[in-house]
């Protein structure tokens, strides 16, 4: 059985996707701070680890329970986010340092840990969002979230050149609004025209064939800007 990571996996984009790779015979390793939701679907194929991606100890466990158990990834998905509505001028360093720790330095440290599992042939996915797109409207209040989203690709084109000898790919899609709690907590008022299942199922089937077409790009997954 292949084997995928999925973080941000309590609700969600997340949550589908577990339920979707689980569903087609994959070993998944879901991580999000509240196990609970995956826990009681009582699926096969499903481990869950409350991870907080911005904790150094909590990315301690993914460590050790790939190498106890997997010793190989072969997919990694970066889904997990956190945002912050504010108006610039109110950002404190604080906010920006809650927003990154997730958005960017979580993926960093999780990528480090899985660089040593992952193969030729393995496919990293990173979630990130039309705001960090260059040249793409913006929601107001987003200076953290959509500049923290901008850096992930970044980092993701970085990775995808280091890696490329080891036939690693690393690919980002940067996705427009989609109806999930995380944007409903921040824009209540706002309805987004795609549901968290259908943007599962997109991500699902570029998880695991995307590498085959793409390494280091960015695919803009949106039907309006953003």
């Amino acid at each position: 059985m292949k084997k995928v990571i999925i973080t941000g996996t309590s609700r969600g984009i997340g949550f589908e996707l577990a339920q979707q790779f689980a569903k087609n015979n994959f070993q998944v390793l879901a991580l999000s701070r509240n196990s609970a939701p995956l826990e009681n679907l009582k699926l096969n194929n499903i481990t869950t680890l409350s991870v907080d991606v911005s904790s150094n100890k909590d990315l301690k466990k993914v460590a050790t329970y790939i190498h106890k158990n997997w010793n190989e990834v072969d997919i990694l998905i970066h889904n997990a986010g956190f945002l912050i509505n504010k108006p610039f001028e109110n950002l404190t360093k604080d906010d920006f340092l809650k927003v990154y720790n997730v958005n960017i330095f979580g993926v960093a440290e999780l990528t480090q840990i899985c660089i040593p599992f992952l193969k030729k042939g393995s496919h990293v996915v990173t979630i990130s969002s039309m705001g960090g797109i260059q040249g793409s409207l913006k929601f107001p209040g987003l200076a953290a979230y959509s500049s923290a989203k901008g850096a992930v690709i970044t980092l993701s084109e970085l990775l995808a050149e280091e890696y490329k000898e080891k036939e690693i790919a690393f690919n980002v899609l940067a996705l427009g609004a989609v109806q999930t709690e995380m944007l409903a907590e921040a824009f209540p008022d706002y309805q987004a025209s795609l549901q968290a299942n259908e943007m599962a199922n997109y991500i699902y089937n570029f998880a695991i064939s995307g590498n085959k077409f793409y390494n280091g790009k960015v695919l803009q997954v949106s039907n309006t800007t953003p």
